[in-house]
C-alpha cells in the first residue's frame, strides 16, 4: 500500500477541524518539450513517461479551460490573487508572442478584485529582446535556471547534441540585467561536487534579484551519494555576513526558526496549494512526483471536465496540507521537524510503502537546520549582551 493511498482518513481529519485550503498557484505545462537534454531532468530522466503520449503544444481550447476554471476557483473563494508559472518542457518554445495573447486573455478572465501574477520558469535559451517585450507586455516575470560556473552548468545542461548551454543562457541574464522588472531570479540544481563557494558567486555575477537553491531529486529507491550539507553550509556561511541577494532557502529556514512560516517545498509544514495543468488539460499534483513512479502525479481529473474543487479532496493533495499528519512518526519526534517540515515531498518516497518516510536527505536537513539556528542563536544571543550594555551605559556628559 502506497500511502497516502487508500489508507488517508479525510473523514477523521475533517472531524478534527481540517479543511483543504484552496490553490493559490497555478504551473501550466504550455510546452511538453524542451530544447536542451539535462542529464539530471526529473521530467525527461523519470520514471514517468507520459510527456511522450502529451500533445507537444497546450492547445487554445486547454488554454481557454484553465482560465475558466481559475476564474471559477478564485471565485468560489473569493481570492485576491493568483500566481501562474508558465512552465515545460522549455515555455518559450509555444512562442512569447502566443504566451503575451494567452495569459491577456487569462487576467481578463477572472473575477473582479482578483489579479494574476505570472512568471516563466526558462532555461533562457530562446530568450531575445523580442520575446522580452512581448512578456513584458502582460509583466509576464522570468526565473532562468543556471547551475553556477561555465563549465558545471555545461557538464549537465546540454543540448541534445552534448554541446553545453551555457554561452546561450549567459545572453539571456546580460538582457534581463537591463530588464530588472522582468528579473525574477535564479534556479539552481546544485552539485555537492562542485565547489559551493565558486558556484554562488557565480550566480552572484548575475545580480539576481533571488536564488533557488534545489537539492537533486531523489528518493529511497535511488538515494543520493554526496553531502548536500557540507555544500549548503558553506554557501549559507559565506552569504549569511553579508546577504546581498536573496537565497529562499536559507531565508525559509531562518523564517520558521522564528516563528515565521515558509512559502518553500523544500522545508515547512504550510499547506502546499499548487495544482499543475499539463499541455492535454490533466490537473495533476507537483510535477517532481514524477522521479517517484510512472502516474504518481496523476488525480484523473481534466480542466475540460473538472472544476479545480474536485482535486482538493484528491488523497495525494490532501497529503501535502495536513501538516505535521503527514509525517512519519520518526520526523514527529525529531526536534527539527516543524522546520524541515519532513522534507521535499517527493524526497520522502520508498518503493512499496510510498511518501510517510523521512526525506531522503533527511541527514542533511537537519545538519542545516541546526547549524542555522546556532548561527542565529548566538547573534541573538550577542545583540542581547549588545543592548544590555547600552542600557548600562552611564550617559555622556553634555
Amino acid at each position: 500500500m502506497l500511502w497516502p493511498y487508500p489508507s488517508l482518513d479525510l473523514t477523521r481529519l475533517k472531524a478534527g477541524g481540517w479543511r483543504p485550503q484552496p490553490f493559490r498557484e497555478f504551473v501550466l505545462k504550455v510546452h511538453q518539450r524542451c530544447n536542451l537534454a539535462c542529464t539530471y531532468c526529473y521530467v525527461y530522466e523519470s520514471p514517468d513517461r507520459s510527456w511522450q503520449t502529451r500533445p507537444r503544444i497546450m492547445s487554445d481550447d486547454v488554454w481557454a479551460a484553465t482560465s475558466a476554471r481559475i476564474a471559477q476557483h478564485a471565485a468560489t473563494h473569493a481570492l485576491s490573487g493568483v500566481r501562474v508559472i508558465l512552465h515545460g518542457g522549455e515555455p518559450l518554445l509555444a512562442g512569447a508572442a502566443s504566451l503575451r495573447h494567452h495569459v491577456a486573455k487569462l487576467k481578463k478572465t477572472l473575477p473582479d478584485g482578483c489579479e494574476a501574477t505570472v512568471t516563466m520558469q526558462t532555461n533562457g535559451v530562446g530568450l531575445t529582446e523580442q520575446a522580452l517585450d512581448e512578456l513584458a507586455a502582460e509583466q509576464i516575470r522570468i526565473g532562468v535556471s543556471v547551475d553556477g560556473t561555465p563549465a558545471d552548468h555545461d557538464r549537465n545542461r546540454v543540448f541534445k547534441n552534448g554541446r553545453g548551454s551555457f554561452a546561450a543562457t549567459e545572453r539571456a541574464l546580460h538582457l534581463l540585467k537591463n530588464r530588472r522588472d522582468l528579473y525574477a531570479g535564479l534556479l539552481c540544481t546544485i552539485d555537492p561536487a562542485t565547489d559551493p563557494i565558486e558556484t554562488y558567486e557565480a550566480l552572484r555575477k548575475h545580480d539576481p534579484p533571488a536564488i533557488d537553491l534545489l537539492l537533486p531529486h531523489a528518493n529511497w529507491a535511488s538515494p543520493p551519494i554526496t553531502d548536500a550539507a557540507r555544500w549548503l553550509i558553506a554557501v549559507f556561511d559565506h552569504w549569511y555576513p553579508a546577504p546581498t541577494t536573496r537565497i529562499r532557502l536559507f531565508e525559509d529556514i531562518m523564517s520558521l526558526l522564528l516563528g515565521g512560516s515558509s512559502g518553500s517545498e523544500q522545508v515547512g509544514l504550510s499547506p502546499v496549494a499548487v495544482a499543475v495543468v499539463e499541455s492535454d488539460g490533466d490537473i495533476e499534483q507537483v510535477d517532481a512526483l514524477k522521479t517517484a513512479y510512472p502516474g504518481a502525479c496523476a488525480t484523473g481529473r481534466n480542466v475540460r471536465t473538472d472544476a479545480f474543487d474536485d482535486v482538493l479532496e484528491h488523497p495525494g493533495v490532501a497529503a501535502r496540507q495536513i501538516g505535521v499528519e503527514a509525517l512519519a512518526d520518526g520526523c514527529r519526534a525529531c526536534p527539527v521537524h516543524r522546520v524541515c517540515g519532513g522534507g521535499h515531498y517527493a524526497h520522502r518516497y520508498r518503493p512499496g510503502d510510498g511518501f510517510r518516510n523521512p526525506t531522503v536527505y533527511c541527514a542533511d536537513m537537519r545538519r542545516l537546520i541546526e547549524h542555522i539556528a546556532k548561527r542565529i542563536k548566538r547573534d541573538l544571543a550577542a545583540a542581547r549582551v549588545q543592548q544590555r550594555e547600552g542600557q548600562e551605559r552611564p550617559p555622556a556628559d553634555r
